[in-house]
């Protein structure tokens, strides 16, 4: 079984639904709730677990909170420094 995304216009709805009701029995409709919520919920599903794959497999370190703020001031501090007038 394949599963596709479909928009279809407000005012379509039911003629798009009476169609599939009348020309297939092996078609079945329903709402993706986490697409209701989250239009790109699958785009970013796919990205965190590439992400996941990354950090597993050593190509990618996490880092502390306190050292990605110590580093973000640090950066900080210094573009102040660079570009102050």
């Amino acid at each position: 079984m394949q599963t596709l995304a479909v928009q279809i216009e407000d005012g379509y709805i039911q003629n798009f639904m009476n169609y599939v009701n009348n020309h297939s029995e092996n078609i079945t409709v329903y709402k993706d709730k986490n697409l209701e919520d989250d239009s790109f919920f699958y785009e970013r599903k796919k990205e965190l677990q590439q992400i996941r794959a990354e950090i597993q497999s050593g190509r990618s370190k996490l880092m502390s909170f306190a050292d990605f703020e110590n580093k973000t001031n640090q950066f900080e501090k210094e573009l102040e420094l660079k570009y102050a007038n």
